[in-house]
């Protein structure tokens, strides 16, 4: 029997942030996964959490345990398969250091990840946008900061771990022009910043306080805003949005779907995919065509283009039966 604890705090402190890169909100999610199946396992088993067995964590339990991600706590298809790719991922960690483990290694990275429902993207209307944009309090400095988070957030299309992740050494300083973007999968851009953007920055940072913490928006103890803070402060924004743009109360908007708004309408106004990617910094063209399928102007324009099939019924006259023949002849010797 092999101690869980050692290998899983190499894995999480050593290979992820060393061996693999990964950025602090991949380990922070792993580790928060891994903590909920210890505990899980724990309990099923009746022992201590320090006391786990590699071997104990055994296909069977790990889908007994995804199927408490799902029904006991009410996750999402989505965040039960990424509980499971970062235990898969673990246990290919194990395949060449704990050899005597290898069989229980790859029956656990053969447990299928569930399908899930590709539905389309939510996202906000032009008028939607503004009311929000529009809703922190100017007279603050808490609401400057807010306006600043939900311009940036939607202009440059960034997830909420880029922007609670920006440093003031990312921001052109002293024009604001641009904004320097590290985004996901360690993959670098350079975004241009719109004159209104620029300025509702620019109104935060001559406000922001003195920090030790470089990060660009700080929370009220004067710490980076996280992302859980940042999701806060934009619930309570919709809040006081609804009351111009009552259709926000049927929507769930979340940091995210910032970032589909900005994917939408610069689909909407440069009809191009590809630039689109570039702007949200896709890996690949292929996870940017979900957008595609909410722009209804590129369809339409494939109707406009097109004209009905003119097909007339043909036949096969004088098509050469070589291959028949030759089958024929094979048979009659």
């Amino acid at each position: 029997m092999t101690a869980l604890a050692p290998p899983l705090s190499a894995y999480l402190l050593e290979h992820l942030p060393r061996d693999r890169g990964a950025s602090r909100h991949t380990i922070d999610s792993y580790a928060f996964g891994f903590q909920l199946l210890v505990n899980f396992a724990a309990k099923r088993l009746g022992i201590r959490p320090s006391g786990l067995q590699i071997e104990q964590l055994d296909a069977q339990l790990i889908l007994d345990f995804l199927d408490h991600v799902e029904v006991d706590r009410s996750n999402t298809a989505r965040t039960r398969n990424a509980r499971l790719a970062a235990i898969r991922s673990f246990f290919r960690f194990l395949e060449y250091r704990v050899p005597a483990c290898l069989d229980l290694a790859m029956q656990v990275q053969a447990l299928p990840f569930k399908r899930v429902e590709e539905g389309l993207v939510d996202y906000l209307t032009r008028a939607e946008l503004q009311a929000v944009l529009d809703a922190p309090d100017r007279r603050t400095r808490s609401g400057l900061r807010d306006r600043a988070m939900l311009h940036v957030a939607y202009a440059c299309g960034l997830r909420v771990s880029e922007l609670t992740g920006l440093q003031l050494c990312d921001v052109g300083a002293p024009t604001l022009d641009a904004i320097h973007v590290l985004g996901k999968g360690r993959r670098e851009r350079v975004l241009p910043l719109w004159k209104e953007t620029q300025t509702v920055l620019r109104d935060w940072l001559r406000v922001r306080p003195a920090s030790n913490d470089a990060a660009v928006f700080l929370n009220a103890r004067g710490e980076a805003m996280g992302r859980h803070g940042f999701a806060s402060r934009l619930a309570a924004h919709i809040k006081t949005a609804q009351r111009s743009a009552p259709s926000l109360g049927r929507k769930r908007v979340t940091p995210h779907v910032l970032r589909h708004t900005c994917a939408i309408h610069t689909l909407e106004a440069t009809g191009d995919v590809r630039r689109v990617a570039l702007w949200l910094g896709h890996a690949c063209v292929t996870s940017t065509e979900i957008y595609l399928r909410i722009d209804p102007s590129e369809k339409l324009d494939m109707l406009d283009a097109g004209v009905p099939p003119q097909i007339k019924r043909g036949t096969f006259n004088g098509v050469s039966d070589r291959l028949l023949a030759m089958l024929e002849a094979s048979r009659a010797r």
